[in-house]
């Protein structure tokens, strides 16, 4: 029986932990469609518990180590708190790496991947490694992000580019929809470390958000 007890327990804890983040019954659909996007809501953390500032997987292997900050803002221009912000992207290889147990997203996004919820002053800041451009190098080297807001359901906006990135072309830039404001950020480096800033502003060039 005590086997059998522990796999109980076992897949109840599962259970409640796959629960614990899902979109609200009212949430208001906005950005049009997004696929993938759902991949917010596997988060190992419950949302009232993540923190504003998040390590992804990657960061203590070899490679480029980033701190990427922001400050996320509603419309009227007040920082937003308790914004949840998902990230991913590939190792660096160009790959979305993979350990061979997934059940969700992450068999498309890979491990490299993250969870952070806004703090009272719309703060948020993330360590990862540059990620590497796919192996065609046909895209410049980018992290994806899908938003979570209170009453709204997730949508996407524009992906992290890096400015001295030699892939991301003058058509490139052209085409970029400016979803959530400008996705192309620089990097500074001081002694090992890249540093960049991203502010993100709610709302903006997303289809059906509402403007009040």
């Amino acid at each position: 029986m005590k086997p059998l007890l522990m796999l109980l327990i076992s897949t109840l804890a599962f259970t409640a932990c796959a629960q614990k983040n899902q979109p609200g019954k009212n949430d208001i659909s906005v950005g049009g469609s997004c696929e993938g996007c759902e991949a917010i809501y596997e988060s190992p953390v419950a949302f009232a518990k993540l923190s504003w500032i998040d390590t992804l997987p990657d960061f203590n292997d070899s490679g480029p180590k980033m701190e990427v900050t922001g400050i996320i803002y509603q419309l009227n221009g007040q920082p937003a708190a308790n914004i949840i912000l998902y990230i991913y992207h590939t190792d660096q290889t160009g790959v979305y790496p993979k350990k061979g147990n997934e059940t969700g997203w992450d068999k498309r996004h890979g491990y490299i991947r993250g969870w952070i919820k806004t703090n009272e002053k719309g703060q948020y800041k993330f360590y990862t490694l540059k990620p590497g451009a796919y192996p065609d190098r046909q895209n410049p080297e980018h992290i994806h992000p899908t938003i979570k807001e209170p009453g709204k359901k997730e949508y996407y906006i524009d992906e992290y580019l890096f400015d001295d990135d030699p892939l991301l072309t003058k058509s490139i830039r052209e085409r970029q929809e400016q979803r959530g404001g400008t996705g192309i950020i620089k990097l500074k480096k001081i002694n090992d470390r890249l540093f960049c800033e991203r502010n993100i502003y709610l709302g903006r060039n997303i289809p059906g958000y509402p403007s009040n």
